[in-house]
């Protein structure tokens, strides 16, 4: 038995849970689960940028004001990417730049978006007034429409960039 072996049949000892250490999900909670694709500081903040700005390039996703790093980005990019959340294509008449979209399962995260941004709205206010506000989105008064809209807003970019 070569060193790799023996020390891979020994972390299988210790944690049986987890026969295949490469596997991305240290829990069998949902909720675990899903932050450990989702729950670092960067990735919520791609999807947002795709799915509110209809970014889609690495020099669009590098101007956001949060400012994240290059390394960091392509990072969770490929992340993203493998688990399916979004796919990197070329563009038909641009076969040099590569652009980002979100998948079905990535523009599932949709709600939960919405969610996450009208909370930070309700409890993060007094300690951030310079926090955009969601009123004029109309996320707050019908938050399943603007829901919707986001969607089909999307999904409309997508099919003008590929047809």
């Amino acid at each position: 038995i070569d060193r790799w072996s023996r020390t891979t049949a020994i972390l299988r000892l210790l944690n049986p849970k987890r026969p295949n250490m490469r596997e991305p999900f240290r829990s069998s909670c949902p909720l675990a689960s899903t932050l450990d694709i989702v729950g670092d500081k960067w990735s919520l903040l791609i999807v947002r940028d795709m799915l509110l700005d209809q970014k889609r390039t690495f020099k669009e996703f590098s101007s956001s004001p949060e400012r994240i790093a290059p390394g960091i980005l392509s990072s969770r990019l490929k992340r993203l990417e493998a688990n399916q959340l979004i796919s990197k294509r070329k563009l038909p008449g641009n076969r040099k730049e590569n652009i980002y979209l979100l998948s079905e399962m990535g523009l599932a995260l949709a709600s939960t978006m919405v969610e996450l941004i009208l909370w930070g709205d309700s409890n993060l206010r007094k300690r951030h007034p310079e926090m955009h506000s969601v009123e004029e989105s109309g996320m707050r008064s019908d938050k399943t429409a603007a829901i919707e809209v986001l969607k089909v807003q999307y999904r409309q970019m997508v099919a003008s960039l590929i047809a």
